[in-house]
């Protein structure tokens, strides 16, 4: 399996938890007895995933000389 594979497998796996957590975070927004804590976590961890996507993605890009 080469590098390229590896980060396309990676970034299959980082976007379906990222979907998931979209998906907890929007049934506990509609539930009005949430944990605001356990929320602001969840969220924190999306935007950790959302970045780490955003720089698997950035390897994948060929560097272009200038």
């Amino acid at each position: 399996m080469t590098d390229v594979q590896d980060i396309q497998r990676r970034l299959i796996e980082l976007d379906v938890e990222h979907r998931d957590l979209d998906a907890v975070i929007d049934l506990l927004t509609l539930d009005g007895h949430h944990d605001q804590l356990q929320l602001r976590r969840l969220k924190k961890r999306k935007l950790q995933l959302k970045d780490h996507i955003t720089l698997l993605k950035m390897q994948l890009v060929p560097d272009v000389p200038a």
